[in-house]
């Protein structure tokens, strides 16, 4: 997901293809005439990091939590040149959103993006769509606390216009509730397990 803001372009997560950093970048200002001036990894996975460094060479400011680059550099992952210590605020433009880290879920370190003024919430890998048939990837999951992260991210952020996620069609805002009772689901799997 990307952001046109009347000073720059903000650039949320990153490719995990090599060869689409650069194309990216370019259709980017052929379709908006401005460059990208901001990236934020939403966690440490490739699919968020891969291009941070990259971006980075580029004079584009990276951003990622504290947490985020504990993980990138245990796993040898691309880190941010920013790092935020605590949920923030950024004003680009004419445009403000801010970060939230809700819990472990899909990684220790997962955080969500709020535009509150166009009540817009961007997901990321945390949640999935609402014709997923599973939460994905559980490599590095909080499985035991999914459910409860995902319900905090649902009491803060209320009524969204739409709900932006990385894996899925956003077009249905029901895509948290589906992810809500799919991590419901897996809870109850593990604890019948114990």
């Amino acid at each position: 997901m990307y952001l046109v803001t009347n000073n720059g372009i903000v650039l949320f997560d990153s490719p995990w293809d090599t060869t689409q950093f650069q194309p990216l970048l370019d259709s980017i200002q052929y379709k908006h005439k401005q460059p990208v001036t901001l990236c934020i990894a939403t966690h440490w996975h490739s699919d968020k990091t891969a291009g941070l460094e990259y971006y980075r060479q580029l004079g584009i400011k990276t951003y990622t939590t504290e947490l985020t680059d504990e993980w990138s550099k245990k796993n040898g992952k691309p880190r941010a040149e920013f790092l935020m210590t605590k949920d923030t605020v950024f004003n680009v433009g004419n445009y403000t959103f801010e970060t939230y880290y809700p819990g472990q879920a899909h990684t220790a370190d997962n955080i969500v993006l709020w535009f509150a003024r166009e009540k817009i919430l961007y997901g990321g890998c945390l949640i999935k769509g609402a014709d997923a048939e599973n939460l994905g990837f559980l490599g590095d999951a909080n499985k035991a606390e999914y459910e409860s992260t995902l319900k905090r991210v649902k009491k803060k952020y209320r009524n969204p216009n739409y709900i932006i996620i990385s894996h899925s069609d956003w077009n249905n805002i029901n895509s948290l509730n589906h992810s809500i009772k799919m991590a419901k689901k897996l809870k109850r799997k593990i604890e019948s397990k114990q």
